[in-house]
C-alpha cells in the first residue's frame, strides 16, 4: 500500500518548513471549529505558501498574505452565497453525492482547503472524522467526489490522474514545479523544482 504522503513529499523534494507555527494551527482550528487532516497540515507546513505544477495553491496559517484562514473564510463566504434551488441534476452536489444539504464552512458542510488558477476548488468533506472525503468543483458547476484523504488526493494529482473531473488533468513530465509566493509587495515568486522523478 502506498504511502501518499511520503510519496508526495519525494516528488517536492526536501521540505523548507518556512512558516511552521503549530499555534497557528490551534488558532485557525479553534476559529472554524473543526481539525484539518493530519496529512494536509503536514504538507502546508512543509511547503505553503506555495503554487504547485503551476496551477494549485495552498495557503498557510501562520502567514499574513496567502493566509488559509482568511482564503477559507472568504470562500466560504462566496459559496454560501451561490443560489442552489433549481440546478440541473448533473450539477447539484446534494444529488449526486447524497448529501442531506449543502452548506459550507459548518461541521457537515464543505470547507475549501485548495484551488487552482483553472477554477478549480478543492472541498473537505466530513472535516474532523476518521475518514474526511474531497469533493472538486471544477469552476464550470461539475463536480467530482475522491473518497481519499488530501495527500492521496495530491499524489495522483501531481502523477498526472484526473482529479477534478473527467479531463482535468493537469500532469508535466519531469520534476514538480514549485514557486514560493511572494510575501511581500516587493517580493517575487521564488521558482524551484523538486527532484528527477523519472516521469
Amino acid at each position: 500500500m502506498t504511502d501518499h504522503l511520503s510519496a508526495v513529499m519525494a516528488m517536492l523534494g526536501p521540505a523548507p518548513n518556512r512558516h511552521t507555527d503549530p499555534a497557528a494551527w490551534d488558532r485557525l482550528h479553534a476559529e472554524l471549529g473543526i481539525r484539518l487532516p493530519a496529512d494536509y497540515q503536514v504538507l502546508v507546513d512543509a511547503y505553503a505558501p506555495v503554487q504547485l505544477n503551476h496551477h494549485l495553491y495552498l495557503h498557510h496559517p501562520a502567514t499574513e498574505r496567502w493566509n488559509l484562514g482568511r482564503q477559507i473564510r472568504d470562500t466560504v463566504r462566496a459559496w454560501s452565497e451561490v443560489e442552489w434551488d433549481g440546478l440541473d441534476p448533473d450539477e447539484d452536489p446534494r444529488l449526486l453525492f447524497g448529501l442531506e444539504e449543502l452548506s459550507f464552512g459548518t461541521p457537515q458542510g464543505l470547507w475549501p482547503i485548495a484551488s487552482t488558477d483553472r477554477g478549480e476548488t478543492v472541498f473537505l468533506v466530513a472535516a474532523g472524522t476518521a475518514a474526511p472525503w474531497l469533493l472538486v468543483e471544477d469552476g464550470e458547476e461539475r463536480w467530482a467526489r475522491y473518497d481519499i484523504g488530501f495527500a492521496e488526493w495530491l499524489h495522483r494529482y501531481l502523477v498526472g490522474e484526473d482529479m477534478g473531473g473527467p479531463d482535468s488533468s493537469a500532469y508535466y513530465p519531469g520534476p514538480v514545479r514549485l514557486c514560493r509566493l511572494p510575501m511581500t509587495v516587493d517580493d517575487r515568486p521564488e521558482p524551484w523544482s523538486g527532484p528527477e522523478r523519472g516521469m
